[in-house]
């Protein structure tokens, strides 16, 4: 899960994107992107597959797999 927190955390900063931002452009909300920056909850499947689509990675390496 930390790999997850970081890599996250690491391609929005990247993009200089808020957390409210990077809702908005995935269809996700704030309130969840935030919950996992910080380790409250891991996100889901379709989670995961819109972010590695948005940041152009595979969820492997979202998920520290590779």
């Amino acid at each position: 899960m930390e790999t997850f927190i970081e890599r996250l955390k690491e391609l929005r900063i990247e993009k200089k994107l808020s957390q409210a931002q990077l809702a908005k452009e995935t269809g996700l909300t704030q309130s969840a992107i935030a919950t996992w920056e910080v380790g409250k909850r891991v996100p889901g499947a379709l989670a995961i597959i819109a972010l590695a689509k948005y940041f152009n990675v595979s969820s492997d390496y979202l998920l520290g797999l590779e």
